[in-house]
């Protein structure tokens, strides 16, 4: 398990910032710092709600996001999801924890030094796409150019860049009311990588949008980050699109991390039912990778390979397409790293197994 996820964080940009968050608490109501040791004693959210009417965001969360990649956090409706991204950015005040870029702590930054950090450092896109109605595609992406002050010119050529890059090329003079969802949150995302920010702060940013249309933006935003390697944070209420994006998952339930790690820790090692009800019906192919099952102790001297990394299903496409029952598995160099048989993959497929 620990190759396969050493396979997955490979490829980091190396000037890549991660997010610490440590020991985060959120009670909204006028006494919520005075109310934090209750918690911290053992009070239960409606235990909060119930006896002095405040409301429990967050508890004790602890994530370290890592720097270049996806992290998801995903959890039900009132689970805290959304609160704890707009931390990230100080949206939302702490009540008591640290939210560390780097070694700077966002939770104590001067006013001016957060509004430097959101104009130069973060940029969001946001569920309901908060386009300017009066405003172009490509005068809604060149606004958060125009607030950090760069040069009109300079600004439209970057912003025509990134238009080009989701797609939109062409689309330049139209309004949103021009443009249908997925188009509009093009413009979005267009929006946010035009302000060349270290970190992306997604909020249920597909969620609006319909099936067919909310894969193809997935994989735009997959397509982009194999490229761009930005610290992402992404929020959703979807299984499936957590471990689609995810290089890392937190799963929160009432203000609480019940469990992170890889899609593939959390599929094959639930920690609890509530997460067990989550991972039931999911496609273990697309999930676990080669690396998990494969056999570190064979190589076959000649044969058919596979790289290393690979999800299960792709790893089933090729055993169907080429009748061969097993494949040595290759690192980048193209060195055998184990051995792969179509038995032990159509095994992991339909349950997990101990590795």
């Amino acid at each position: 398990m620990a190759d396969a996820d050493a396979f997955e964080y490979e490829g980091t940009r190396a000037d890549a910032i991660g997010i610490d968050i440590r020991g985060l608490y959120k009670i909204f109501g006028p006494d919520g710092a005075k109310l934090v040791d209750k918690v911290k004693e053992g009070m239960s959210k409606s235990e909060l709600n119930e006896k002095y009417n405040h409301v429990l965001g967050l508890k004790d969360i602890n994530i370290s996001m890592p720097a270049g990649k996806i992290q998801v956090v995903m959890g039900l409706s009132g689970s805290g999801k959304s609160t704890l991204i707009r931390h990230i950015n100080r949206l939302i005040e702490p009540t008591t924890g640290e939210v560390l870029y780097g070694d700077v702590d966002v939770c104590k930054m001067s006013m001016r030094e957060l509004r430097e950090f959101r104009r130069h450092k973060t940029a969001m896109v946001f569920q309901k796409f908060a386009l300017l109605p009066h405003r172009t595609v490509l005068k809604n992406t060149v606004y958060g150019l125009e607030i950090q002050g760069v040069a009109e010119k300079e600004a439209e050529q970057r912003a025509a860049k990134w238009i080009t890059r989701v797609g939109l090329e062409g689309y330049e003079d139209y309004y949103p009311n021009q443009l249908s969802g997925g188009m509009q949150q093009r413009v979005g995302l267009a929006r946010a990588l035009a302000n060349d920010s270290d970190i992306l702060l997604m909020d249920e940013a597909f969620s609006a949008l319909d099936p067919l249309i909310r894969m193809d933006m997935q994989s735009v935003l997959l397509d982009l980050q194999q490229e761009l390697h930005k610290t992402i944070v992404f929020i959703t209420h979807d299984l499936d699109e957590a471990l689609r994006l995810g290089d890392r998952i937190a799963i929160l339930r009432d203000g609480e991390v019940i469990q992170q790690g890889t899609g593939q820790e959390i599929v094959l090692r639930p920690q609890d039912e509530y997460i067990s009800s989550f991972v039931k019906e999911v496609n273990r192919g697309r999930v676990i990778v080669v690396d998990t099952v494969m056999d570190r102790s064979r190589r076959l001297s000649e044969g058919l390979t596979v790289p290393r990394g690979i999800r299960l299903e792709q790893a089933a496409k090729h055993f169907a397409d080429t009748g061969q029952s097993e494949v040595n598995v290759v690192d980048k160099k193209g060195m055998p790293v184990g051995v792969l048989t179509v038995q032990d993959t159509i095994s992991a497929m339909v349950t997990p197994a101990e590795h």
